[in-house]
């Protein structure tokens, strides 16, 4: 299957099958999302113990061997290239300018990941996932908790610019946090440049908020998954496929809450 229709595949999959993102981040937390539910689903396909997982010379340091005729697990890996911008008749911008390589990032498969669990050798204790913290991922972020001030009481929450606001009477405050730190990070507040996408509709722009916090809130063991899904469900349809763009995005606006909240950055090969 090709990669580039994994993104939206694996998010219909979190979107749909309660526990598997809490169970993908207990193995694979320092990993992103999306290489945490894409080996999971590997795991499950070839009937391999799931566990963790290290690049084959990363295990040998660790004392253990990757056993003869075990078959690696793909994950994806971000990879930048230099492009050169084309030449434009109407472009006004001098040759120089014109011709200055441009870098962009992509992402690759790569087959280089082994589960514990095709190893022999030492013994080994996986660490714990780290914790995650507000305030740590506020400051990491840049965004700032400002007091809320609407005077409809029903409103969970909001963002504008960086900074977000919680109702003090937020029936599930996790979630709606999680929620507007999507809507910020998204560049539904103007806050961030939105260059992969055209304008989004307020459908789409919730969609992908919600499907952010789903992912945060299983992936921590929180409360609230389930009103994320009907939201989804809601905001786009049931039964509508999350288009491959967007998928990405969402995934990509989890991760750097998560990471942004840990304790410590995690050590990792694979993005």
């Amino acid at each position: 299957m090709e990669a580039t229709q994994k993104w939206a595949e694996l998010l219909q999959s979190a979107t749909t099958k309660s526990g598997t993102l809490s169970k993908a981040y207990s193995l694979f937390w320092n990993y992103s999302s999306g290489n945490q539910l894409l080996a999971l689903e590997q795991c499950r396909m070839r009937g391999i113990e799931p566990g963790p997982i290290a690049s084959y010379r990363r295990w040998q340091e660790l004392g253990r061997q990757v056993r003869k005729g075990e078959k690696a697990l793909s994950l994806w890996m971000p990879i930048t290239v230099k492009r050169t911008k084309p030449a434009n008749d109407n472009d006004t911008e001098t040759d120089s300018e014109a011709s200055k390589p441009e870098f962009v990032t992509t992402f690759v498969v790569r087959n280089n990941w082994f589960v514990l669990s095709q190893t022999d050798g030492k013994p080994y204790t996986p660490p714990n996932p780290p914790g995650w913290d507000r305030d740590n991922a506020l400051c990491f972020l840049d965004v700032r908790l400002i007091p809320f001030d609407m005077p409809d009481g029903n409103v969970q929450g909001y963002a504008q610019g960086r900074n977000v606001a919680i109702n003090p009477l937020a029936g599930m405050p996790e979630k709606t946090l999680f929620h507007e730190l999507a809507h910020i990070l998204l560049g539904h507040t103007g806050s961030e440049t939105m260059a992969d996408l055209p304008a989004l509709s307020r459908n789409q722009k919730e969609m992908e908020a919600q499907a952010v916090a789903l992912i945060c809130l299983e992936s921590l063991g929180l409360p609230g998954s389930d009103a994320c899904r009907g939201y989804i469900q809601h905001w786009y349809g049931a039964g509508n496929t999350i288009p491959e763009a967007n998928a990405r995005r969402i995934f990509q606006a989890a991760d750097k809450i998560l990471k942004a909240g840990q304790s410590h950055q995690p050590q990792g090969g694979a993005q």
